[in-house]
């Protein structure tokens, strides 16, 4: 059967000819936050925690569910680690991130599958045809670059590509990275933030006045010398809470917090529950504050699985099951809900 080409078999011996397929544009993103893949997965996996426990929650859930397979070869197949790494929890995790999973089938020398490896999404870049359809990807790993073709010498898959829904692009698919960047950024910045008010003793920076009554100023050395003295005496958390000594008609005017300020928090839990329902994470079981309750709870549980883990896990499976029917005609993978 070919997968690629100009043509392709229809059911009833009708063929047709395949339209053509175009790589659309990326989506942009208004505002002051990374717009590169690699950027944004440092901002959103590795510092940003409500990020990272979304994904986890959600492919985790995935990689540890019990399957049902056709076949026990198939099952074991799929569940066995390949580099380390979990496949299915691997390919979920790529597949919220970047939106796009590519999975290699490794051969032995009589060709039957021995191994499935999940390849890292960033370094793929679909190779297409005249017409548009992918025939082969491109692995780039700094200087290093492979192609490896879409299908063997004997027709049979040999990357896998599973994805994501995009509306602008017939070759990738769209990661919840895009979607949630915004949440991240300001999720990251209140973080910042609230570190930096920690430093200055958890209270805003106020003014040191000099008043005098002849209306005199400090001189430049004078100046200088009072600002090397209160950044090494006063400034970070080390010096929270110490008194200052004051001269000269120097007068320290604290500044209170304002209304906007006092409202940061709320903007920090508003923007974690964008970001909890990119990736489609109930907040609750984020730990935001909310109606945090057993039965409330036991709810969104379940909810998780049914709208974010079970079908994230049935694009998964069969994507893997399209792929494998050369070596298992039978091929079936699904969760065992029960």
């Amino acid at each position: 059967m070919k997968w690629f080409g100009r043509k392709s078999a229809r059911p009833n011996g009708i063929w047709g000819v395949r339209l053509p397929l175009s790589r659309g544009g990326a989506i942009g993103a208004a505002g002051d936050w990374p717009q590169s893949y690699e950027a944004r997965v440092r901002d959103a996996y590795c510092q940003n925690p409500v990020a990272l426990r979304a994904v986890k929650l959600v492919s985790e859930g995935a990689g540890g569910a019990p399957l049902i397979a056709s076949d026990p070869a198939l099952a074991a197949l799929v569940q066995s680690r390949s580099g380390g790494q979990r496949l299915i929890e691997t390919v979920a995790a790529h597949l919220l991130l970047h939106g796009n999973a590519y999975v290699e089938l490794l051969c032995d020398d009589a060709g039957r599958v021995t191994e499935l490896f999940a390849l890292r999404p960033e370094r793929v870049t679909v190779e297409p045809d005249a017409n548009g359809w992918p025939v082969a990807y491109t692995y780039r790993t700094g200087r290093h670059v492979s192609r490896l073709a879409s299908e063997d010498g004997a027709g049979r898959t040999a990357v896998a590509h599973i994805r994501a829904f995009s509306p602008i692009d017939d070759h990738y698919g769209l990661g919840c990275l895009n979607a949630a960047a915004g949440a991240v950024a300001i999720h990251n910045a209140a973080a910042k933030w609230n570190k930096a008010l920690l430093d200055n003793a958890a209270r805003p920076s106020g003014a040191l006045v000099y008043e005098t009554g002849d209306g005199a100023a400090l001189s430049g050395e004078q100046f200088e010398r009072l600002k090397r003295e209160m950044e090494a005496g006063f400034a970070g958390a080390g010096n929270a809470g110490r008194p200052m000594l004051l001269e000269g008609g120097l007068k320290w005017q604290a500044m209170s917090l304002t209304p906007a300020d006092m409202d940061f928090v709320g903007l920090k839990a508003a923007a974690a529950r964008e970001i909890a329902l990119a990736f489609g994470v109930p907040p609750m079981l984020m730990g935001l504050p909310g109606d945090n309750g057993y039965a409330n709870y036991r709810e969104a549980n379940r909810a998780l699985w049914r709208l974010a883990i079970l079908p994230l896990a049935e694009n998964i499976l069969g994507g893997l099951c399209q792929a494998l029917r050369p070596w298992f005609p039978e091929a079936r993978l699904a969760v065992d809900i029960d």
